[in-house]
């Protein structure tokens, strides 16, 4: 490290000077390491999924929970439903969020993403919920853009989904291979439910029909149509607050149309 010493000053005068200086570089020295380490903090939160919502302070930030940035639902009985919005998120669940004892779910078309029935407790999955993910994953599927009124969906162990392709064959990303015996529900209806969530505030909601009812009864039905998805998002409000009282309109009028929009599958519908 090169020194310069100021001739014109005496020896302790140099000395008390370079002492100054070090104690200043050491202060800029923690405030960059404690930025670091906030920096690497807020990161980690994001690969989590725990990720801060936009225009606020550090402080007010609201952890988000991991399947948020994924499409989701809660059954009718209880169990977590998630989804891939696209190829990322799809390679992301099957790879890091499925365990041995849940169930993959993908409708039988070119352009679908996968659903799983998180499993944490090894119970028997019931009827309906395996039946309202079918339904989630035919809706979801490119079927809707398709405009079509239903299709086959079929169900599979997280052992009979590979990265593995067989020879000569390639898989693209957010595409796995499946093999062996699948579990049909044929002739899936394209039907969803976007709803609104009230207790102490409003949550948007959105999924199979039977699910969404089980939690609120402000939620319109949708399916394949001609309105486009912002279209649509405001037909989802209108027609709730037709039906709504007072207290619970005041709080749905806030929610926002971008909000709703992500609850709605990619192409166009239509109030049911």
């Amino acid at each position: 490290m090169d020194v310069q010493l100021d001739l014109r000053k005496s020896v302790s005068e140099n000395a008390r000077d370079f002492y100054e200086k070090a104690k200043k570089a050491t202060e800029k020295i923690k405030g960059a390491r404690k930025a670091l380490d906030d920096t690497e903090e807020a990161l980690k939160g994001i690969d989590s999924g725990e990720q801060p919502n936009r225009g606020v302070r550090r402080k007010d930030v609201i952890k988000l929970r991991w399947y948020e940035k994924f499409r989701w639902f809660e059954s009718t009985k209880g169990f977590l439903v998630v989804g891939g919005r696209d190829a990322v998120t799809n390679e992301i669940l099957i790879k890091k969020h499925v365990e041995s004892n849940d169930l993959i779910f993908h409708a039988d078309v070119q352009g679908a993403p996968f659903f799983v029935v998180k499993n944490p407790s090894s119970v028997q999955v019931d009827e309906d919920t395996l039946r309202e993910t079918a339904q989630a994953a035919a809706s979801y599927s490119s079927a809707w853009k398709r405009g079509v009124g239903s299709c086959d969906v079929y169900q599979v162990k997280p052992e009979q989904v590979s990265k593995t392709a067989e020879s000569g064959e390639y898989i693209p990303k957010g595409g796995f291979m499946i093999r062996g015996h699948k579990n049909w529900f044929r002739d899936t209806s394209l039907r969803l439910a976007v709803g609104f969530e009230i207790a102490e505030g409003i949550r948007i909601i959105g999924g199979p029909v039977k699910s969404i009812n089980a939690k609120t009864k402000h939620y319109a039905e949708i399916v394949p149509g001609n309105l486009k998805s912002k279209e649509l998002a405001i037909e989802v409000k209108n027609e709730v607050l037709k039906k709504c009282g007072k207290d619970a309109g005041q709080l749905i009028k806030k929610a926002s149309i971008e909000d709703i929009q992500k609850f709605i599958p990619g192409g166009e519908g239509r109030i049911a």
